[in-house]
């Protein structure tokens, strides 16, 4: 492999990725578009179309990229290798000639070496305009601890410093740029946006003691609650690991069991409710709760139907049956996750708000279902009590239903919460969440990353 030195310095090679996957290289004056799907799709693309004209010179070259993360200086081989660029000239490029158009900061370009480089910087004054993330740049753990040991007293024999205390190391980059440094060997540390995912699934992959229980709610049908109550049971399941129940308590036709998965019987929640009591038994095992409930074999979570197929006054369930059926998913399941019905003066509703920890509103982005969603909020909160402190800290997860909606309006129309709940996420168009049985693993990656952020928002109320 050549090194830093070593590659080329003609011609000029700049990249701008951008969030949407879209992206502009830049070789020699040429402007080379790309429209990929992903910044990973655009990154793999980008990576291409360089070693490509770097194996017709017979060379790498230098490339200065800029995506979300931050601008890396790289250098790109014939073969696809790609390598970080530690050169004087990627970390301090010279200003551009006087004739040369003056480039907007968010534009990469590569800087061609000339005769006399900018003196290093010392630690006193680090280098402000080093691309984010370069090598040689950042001071490692080392001289900070270092640096910190010579400003700090020296602590008095009064004071005991315990031997266990450990700080956790924190794993290197998995994604973008820097996660591809890293599989080949170089240890880069995680991009901000990485490192908040990380957060987002430590904090759904918590164990709370004691059951937790969420309703998703709006009065307004097809607002999307039953896509909320699947896809945050699948969430918490897949990184908190077992214990996870979406329960249908909805006295008209529920259509939870229509959109998951069915185990090998026909049983709902009408074939439960007789064996509540020995369910509750000390003899009771939680396998017996296979008899009634569906697995869902790739999310890990289970499901309790209602039954759409007949009328409701055939299936009627009493405040004191939903006690009945809470007991026993409080007993086996540390989440339970219910997907309610749109009567919210049916007192199968008002049970199950009383066992309620965590209210989420459920909407579109169609003003009728966020209408209802907010006058709920409203409602709940002009009652008092415990009615008004769910609607206080509610999370309201607004869905884009319409691929060509603009993203100002889903964002809007979440800013319209923002008065009423402790936190309203958006999740973007997704055609898999429209229709049929719904997986997470379905998604698309960003409506995945959505989710996440949607289910942390939730889990930060428990």
């Amino acid at each position: 492999m050549s090194t830093t030195t070593e590659a080329a310095t003609w011609p000029r090679v700049a990249a701008t990725l951008n969030a949407d996957g879209t992206a502009e290289v830049s070789i020699g004056g040429t402007v080379h578009p790309i429209a990929a799907t992903s910044v990973d799709d655009a990154r793999t693309q980008t990576v291409a179309l360089v070693a490509q004209k770097a194996a017709q010179l017979g060379r790498p070259l230098r490339v200065v990229t800029q995506d979300p993360d931050g601008a890396w200086p790289l250098i790109i081989h014939g073969d696809g290798t790609v390598e970080p660029d530690e050169s004087t000239e990627a970390a301090a490029p010279p200003a551009p000639a006087p004739t040369d158009p003056v480039e907007e900061p968010v534009t990469a370009a590569l800087a061609e070496p000339e005769q006399e480089t900018s003196p290093a910087p010392t630690p006193e004054e680090p280098d402000s305009a080093a691309p984010h993330g370069a090598q040689g740049w950042v001071r490692t753990a080392a001289e900070q601890s270092a640096e910190e040991a010579e400003t700090q007293p020296y602590p008095s024999r009064r004071e005991r410093q315990s031997f266990l205390t450990q700080e956790r190391a924190e794993e290197p980059a998995t994604t973008g740029w820097r996660g591809a440094l890293a599989r080949v060997g170089i240890r880069v540390t995680p991009s901000d946006s990485e490192r908040a995912e990380r957060d987002d699934v430590r904090t759904v992959s918590q164990h709370w003691p004691g059951p937790r229980t969420i309703a998703i709610v709006n009065g307004k049908g097809g607002a999307n609650k039953t896509p909320t109550t699947i896809l945050l049971g699948a969430l918490f399941a897949r990184y908190g690991g077992a214990g996870v129940l979406a329960w249908d308590n909805n006295q008209t036709r529920g259509t939870l069991g229509w959109r998951t998965e069915q185990g090998r019987h026909e049983a709902t929640l009408l074939d439960l409710l007789p064996r509540t009591d020995h369910l509750l038994s000390a003899s009771a095992q939680s396998a017996d709760l296979a008899h009634f409930v569906h697995h869902q074999t790739a999310d890990k979570y289970d499901v309790l139907r209602s039954k759409p197929d007949v009328l409701a006054s055939e299936q009627r369930i009493s405040a004191a049956d939903v006690d009945a059926i809470h007991a026993v998913a409080a007993k086996y399941y540390r989440l339970i996750f219910i997907d309610s019905g749109n009567d919210e003066t049916d007192p199968l509703w008002r049970r199950m708000l009383d066992h309620t920890d965590q209210l989420v509103v459920a909407t579109t982005t169609l003003e009728d279902r966020a209408e209802a969603g907010s006058l709920l909020l409203e409602a709940l909160r002009d009652q008092g009590g415990k009615a008004a402190r769910l609607a206080d800290e509610a999370v309201v997860i607004v869905s884009q239903d319409n691929k060509d909606l603009s993203a100002a309006h889903l964002k809007g129309i979440a800013g319209g919460f923002s008065a009423q709940a402790r936190e309203a996420v958006t999740i973007p168009y997704d055609q898999a969440m429209v229709k049929g049985t719904l997986r997470y693993g379905a998604l698309r990656p960003a409506t995945q990353r959505a989710w996440l952020a949607a289910g942390a928002a939730v889990a930060r109320g428990l």
